[in-house]
């Protein structure tokens, strides 16, 4: 059987990221540039146009693509592959996309928002394999999530769907970039870690974080929190510990809302927290209405810095 391969390319606000993907979900190939957001559309267009073309450079004729998957911040519109008005790529505003895509490179494209596209890879090839309803959660700089429906993305009514970093957990706590009060993204991405870290330590400044960070509690990171957390540090496990406590009340509401069949955890603050997701699963007993959360797997996503670039060759797998 001849193996068909795809190509995925996750755009973000500095960097275009491509990848030649197969059957399996292997990245066989992949490139990485500059992207230029602060011109004009054709600019940004240019960047990415290059990236793929570097990696289309030299193909062996059994590797050539057979379709072409973008992912992109939002807010974008995936039905028509439009980019509508990200805050970190201002150079495409309602940006037809797929369709210059398209013209390029001579072959279908689909594009889609980087969190919903790393979900659906990670049900093709990856922790989702078998599984008919699937909560995905990526959580780093900030927090993206998908709903995955027997093998296909749930998008609401115009695309919208799934902004569950944006579910508000504290109605008085802290403004989010969004505008709301109290987001889960606000309360547990990395830089709300290293923000509660820092705060921590202006009251107990007895802390290896300190150490790692220079002498400068400014410099204190969400991965110093986790580094210092494994080694024991009193202020970072506590830090660690408030996360595991705001994550497992934001993915208990999830559960009670969506009763998936296994929730899985992506991006940069996952690998930090892959020793604790079963700590996350015991904060569920007696916080949940479901009756049955531990026959509701938390996993560890497979596919990390190349999640969008899986994710993006995902869509071309995806049927209407």
């Amino acid at each position: 059987m001849t193996e068909t391969f795809l190509v995925g390319v996750d755009i973000g606000g500095t960097k275009v990221a491509a990848g030649l993907v197969n059957d399996r979900g292997e990245i066989v190939k992949h490139v990485r540039s500059h992207m230029i957001t602060n011109t004009d559309a054709a600019t940004g267009l240019g960047c990415v146009v290059s990236a793929i073309q570097e990696l289309l450079r030299d193909l062996p004729p059994n590797h050539k693509p057979v379709a072409l998957g973008a992912c992109a911040p939002g807010p974008l519109d995936p039905r028509k592959g439009v980019i509508i008005n990200p805050p970190n790529v201002p150079c495409w505003r309602n940006f037809p996309l797929a369709d210059a895509l398209q013209k390029v490179f001579n072959m279908p494209v689909k594009v889609e928002n980087d969190a919903k596209a790393a979900g659906l890879a990670e049900v093709l090839w990856g922790a989702g394999r078998g599984y008919t309803n699937v909560f995905y959660a990526t959580v780093g700089t900030g927090i993206g999530a998908a709903i995955i429906c027997s093998g296909k993305i749930y998008h609401g009514r115009t695309g919208a769907a799934a902004e569950a970093g944006h579910m508000g957990i504290q109605f008085d706590g802290p403004k989010c970039p969004c505008g709301k009060k109290g987001c889960i993204e606000v309360l547990a991405s990395g830089p709300a870690i290293a923000r509660r870290a820092r705060k921590k330590l202006q009251e107990n400044s007895k802390s290896s974080l300190l150490d790692l960070a220079g002498g400068n509690v400014d410099e204190v990171t969400g991965e110093m929190v986790g580094k210092a957390s494994a080694a024991k540090d009193p202020v970072a496990m506590e830090v660690v510990h408030e996360t595991l406590d705001l994550l497992a009340y934001w993915l208990g509401n999830v559960l009670d809302f969506l009763e998936p069949d296994v929730m899985i955890m992506g991006g940069g603050v996952s690998t930090m927290l892959a020793s604790h997701l079963q700590e996350i699963r015991v904060r569920w007993k007696g916080a949940v209405l479901n009756p049955w959360p531990d026959q509701i797997p938390l996993v560890l996503a497979r596919y990390g810095e190349e999640a969008g670039i899986a994710g993006a060759a995902a869509l071309c797998r995806m049927t209407s």
